[in-house]
């Protein structure tokens, strides 16, 4: 293949194909409607795998009832495995089957997962009081938090911006509701089957995390990740024993030694060689033994469940983005429900600014629908209701 047909090829890939756009889009409804179905189950009483596994079996039915009749076979289903992160855990709590935690009135539950249509993946996070009526309190604002970043965070994840821009200003979303941005969490360009892209925005720059500066560009895709705490936002790996997911490591290779190791890296290659699964999936029995030598070697990255501490609150918002060509597209999300947010920015003024942009890009040159104009300014000042107020 020739250079030319080459990026004839990724240039087909990208947003500018009318069926990318189509099957991003055909993922982002599936999972959002994975999530309206989980959400509506979060009640006292039931088990946390039950309803992992209960998302991850919705994602795979719907997703497996599209693209039935096409020619070529094309992949889909999950793309990242059902968490259900509770309380002060921050993410990536997905149990084995054996695992007895329950659900409680007043937790606060966080909700994690992703769909794939032939590679071109959607991902959403969402967090949940299991509580009638209005959230209040410290629970009402770390949510609040998280909100208002992910929105601020819609309106400047657009072409011409760089990632830098974003990390800074959703510092001073949560500093705004007196939260903190939880450290270690990366929103990462996604890519056909590539869940983790080289352009990557920080939560929290520091000197032991680094990235390289980038720039949006038109066409591009990314998974936006927002976890905010009333905590200090530095979480911890408190126990190895409760990580479950894991995701292939493509670039890495090793003999394993161990029979057990062997078999279940098998299993791994041929039913998930890209995307993120877990251990439940796997043959119990011979998983747990088998994965600590893949894991140890470097042929599977684990996704570690990791805890604030006890009494911090922690909220999870993530979304999915097209950078369109008339603008900027969320395709995952789901409603929150009402909170009565003890902090106010209606005071910052930069925050609003940031609001107050729009996610629609103005039409270039005079078209022939002049009364489209008025419409179309409303439209590109679509303003934000940051919900501490609501």
């Amino acid at each position: 293949m020739s250079d030319d047909e080459a990026n004839k090829e990724e240039k087909e890939l990208d947003l500018s194909s009318p069926d990318v756009v189509t099957k991003y889009k055909s993922a982002a409804d599936i999972v959002n409607k994975a999530l309206q179905s989980v959400v509506s189950q979060c009640k006292p009483g039931v088990k946390v795998v039950d309803l992992c596994e209960k998302g991850d079996v919705f994602i795979r039915d719907q997703a497996g009832s599209v693209y039935k009749n096409v020619k070529k076979k094309i992949e889909r289903g999950v793309a990242f495995p059902t968490c259900i992160s509770v309380n002060n855990v921050v993410c990536h709590f997905s149990p084995l089957a054996t695992d007895e935690t329950v659900l409680v009135e007043n937790d606060i539950v966080k909700i994690d997962m992703g769909c794939h249509i032939d590679g071109f993946i959607a991902v959403v996070a969402h967090t949940h009081v299991i509580h009638e009526g209005p959230v209040t309190g410290r629970a009402a604002d770390v949510i609040a938090a998280a909100n208002t970043a992910a929105e601020v965070a819609l309106r400047l994840v657009r072409p011409g911006k760089h990632n830098k821009d974003v990390t800074e200003a959703i510092q001073k979303v949560a500093a705004a509701y007196d939260c903190k941005i939880v450290e270690g969490v990366l929103s990462h360009q996604l890519k056909q089957f590539v869940i983790d892209g080289n352009k990557v925005v920080l939560s929290v720059a520091s000197p032991e995390t680094r990235v390289d500066d980038a720039e949006f560009e038109e066409n591009e895709v990314y998974a936006i990740d927002i976890v905010t705490s009333t905590g200090e936002g530095k979480p911890r790996l408190l126990d190895e024993r409760q990580t479950t997911i894991y995701k292939r490591a493509v670039d890495k290779n090793y003999h394993l030694k161990m029979k057990s190791s062997r078999f279940i890296f098998s299993e791994i290659s041929q039913k998930f060689p890209i995307m993120p699964f877990t251990a439940r999936a796997l043959e119990e029995k011979r998983a747990r033994l088998g994965l600590v030598e893949c894991v140890n070697h470097d042929l599977l990255q684990p996704y570690p469940v990791l805890h604030e501490k006890p009494g911090d609150l922690v909220a999870h918002i993530k979304f999915t983005v097209l950078l369109m060509p008339n603008g900027s597209d969320r395709i995952t999300s789901h409603s929150l429900q009402q909170l009565q947010s003890t902090k106010t920015i209606d005071d910052d003024a930069e925050i609003k600014a940031w609001l107050a942009l729009g996610t629609k890009t103005k039409k270039k040159g005079g078209g022939k629908k002049k009364k489209g104009k008025k419409a179309d300014a409303q439209e590109d000042q679509v303003e934000a209701v940051p919900m501490d107020e609501a």
